[in-house]
């Protein structure tokens, strides 16, 4: 078993993530500090039999670079493709290759998530009907660098008004411009109509540079040019003006920027301690202690844990168990310390957790019944303290690992539901062959969990995985299923309180002095 690494406080989180291959993004890993000028755009197609790269040093720093992954049955390997077109034949059934084919073109992104709010209005239109006035809507479309059009947003339709006000509406950076200020942006301006052949009044260009105009409170305008009435009428000047009231820039910070504002991962893990795990002398028990082989309990909690100590400076883990008759008395308890030290139930690194673990085995009576609530509660209570702070210092993750059903599904329900109004979130990981079919209405994805009242969770904080889909994988493709939704739970909590990261000058000040 290896042991903890990098203990004691850091100066930066330690970056230790296995890299993510996922649809829009490929995460970089380089030794030195990314320069401010954007990195040379990906030239070859990189291609791995794995879709996990090894694990950096903590030294090294982590950069973004925006591309895309294809995998699909005619691709053996995953492919990153930046700046360019790719088409593959669709298989039939029996993989004949079909007729149909599909292309995936793929634009480079400088990585800027921020929203911008835009309310745009126009007056003195051309009016296209006969016995009403024009109902106008707006289109925004993105030049990409191929020279196609991509649409951006479309407005409603305002009925019957030659100067219409359409809603004010939100849009990423990403999606409007590629986080590029000064690309082409072309806005069509449509007279609606019931059969769908709407009739043209005009466009006009733009960039969001000059839209940027209009962020202290000034209007920016832009004349609506039909270029047919210009060539044909000498004194055409336009159809219209569409004016631009407003446009806000709406930050919106990553997991990155609350960790290396000083953001603190406390990793908390629960032990299924219950009697259907079987007798943990028996070789068939999953809490069999194998002189030369983790059992699963420990694959899934080192797998785990190993990453989430790189972002809590202190490396102490608190390890809980639950379902078992403790000493002295050996009366049932649901969130007892592992160590057996209430007053202080952390450990050193994750190897102390396992340390602790493999100590109380002999010690304790496994027993019943799987109840998982008390440790959430627990835990919620201590994340619960953090609210009150009101800035972004500590995070809370509890790890649950159980070999069955939870027999208190109602009272777990309540306390999800009142957990995820806290900065914490839970990972659940199903050990053994049991049935956990029930288990996953907890995670959320299917629909919305809510307590046996009705009140529904206000985020989703849980992910359930069964361990078995990853008995053969490497440790790093459990620890990607789990964690991979942590990062925009930690990001909807922050940014759903109003409370932004710390720069790293603010985080450098406020930390206490000493060792």
């Amino acid at each position: 078993m290896q042991s903890s690494r990098g203990r004691g406080a850091a100066a930066k989180p330690a970056m230790k993530q296995s890299a993510q291959m996922v649809v829009g993004q490929l995460m970089v890993w380089s030794r030195e500090k990314p320069p401010p000028a954007p990195l040379p755009r990906l030239s070859l197609c990189q291609q791995r039999h794995s879709a996990s790269l090894p694990a950096p040093p903590p030294s090294r720093w982590l950069t973004e670079r925006r591309g895309f992954v294809l995998t699909g049955r005619n691709t053996p390997k995953p492919c990153i493709i930046s700046q360019r077109k790719l088409s593959k034949a669709l298989l039939r059934p029996g993989g004949t290759v079909g007729k149909a084919i599909i292309t995936i073109t793929a634009e480079e992104l400088t990585g800027n998530d921020d929203y911008v709010e835009l309310s745009f209005s126009a007056r003195k239109l051309d009016d296209k009907d006969f016995f009403s006035k024009s109902d106008p809507f707006l289109e925004i479309y993105r030049l990409n660098d191929d020279a196609t059009l991509q649409l951006v947003y479309r407005t409603e339709t305002v009925m019957n008004n030659l100067n219409p006000v359409w809603k004010t509406f939100k849009v990423s950076l990403n999606s409007l411009c590629s986080g590029d200020h000064e690309r082409k942006l072309q806005c069509t301006v449509w007279d609606w109509d019931s059969n769908g052949k709407h009739d043209y009044i005009g466009e006009f260009e733009a960039t969001f540079k000059e839209m940027r105009g209009a962020i202290d409170g000034r209007q920016v305008q832009w004349p609506c040019i039909n270029p047919k009435y210009k060539v044909k009428k000498k004194n055409y000047k336009n159809s219209g003006i569409v004016i631009l009231n407003q446009c806000k820039i709406i930050k919106m910070h990553s997991f990155l920027d609350y960790i290396m504002g000083g953001c603190q991962i406390q990793f908390t893990v629960a032990i299924d301690f219950t009697a259907s795990n079987g007798d943990p002398r028996n070789s068939c028990s999953l809490h069999y202690i194998h002189p030369y082989q983790p059992n699963e309990y420990l694959k899934a909690l080192v797998a785990v844990g190993e990453i989430c100590q790189d972002y809590d400076s202190d490396k102490m883990f608190p390890a809980f168990g639950f379902g078992a008759q403790i000493p002295p008395d050996y009366k049932v308890s649901h969130d007892f310390a592992v160590n057996f030290n209430e007053e202080n139930p952390e450990c050193a690194g994750i190897q102390g957790v396992v340390e602790a673990y493999q100590a109380c085995l002999p010690k304790l009576q496994l027993y019943g019944p799987t109840n998982i609530a008390p440790i959430i509660q627990k835990v919620a209570k201590t994340a619960s303290q953090e609210v009150h702070t009101k800035e972004a210092m500590q995070y809370f993750i509890l790890l649950i690992l159980t070999d069955g059903v939870i027999t208190d599904m109602a009272d777990t329900r309540e306390a999800i539901v009142q957990a995820s109004h806290l900065p914490m979130s839970i990972i659940i990981v199903g050990v053994g062959n049991a049935d956990f079919s029930d288990m996953q209405m907890l995670d959320g994805d299917d629909g919305i969990l809510r307590s046996p009242k009705g009140e529904p969770v206000l985020r989703d904080i849980v992910q359930f995985v069964p361990f078995r889909n990853f008995k053969h994988a490497s440790p790093a493709a459990l620890a990607k299923s789990v964690l991979a939704e942590v990062p925009n739970q930690v990001v909807d909590y922050y940014n759903s309180k109003g409370i932004k990261p710390k720069v790293s000058s603010e985080y450098q000040s406020s930390r206490p002095f000493g060792p």
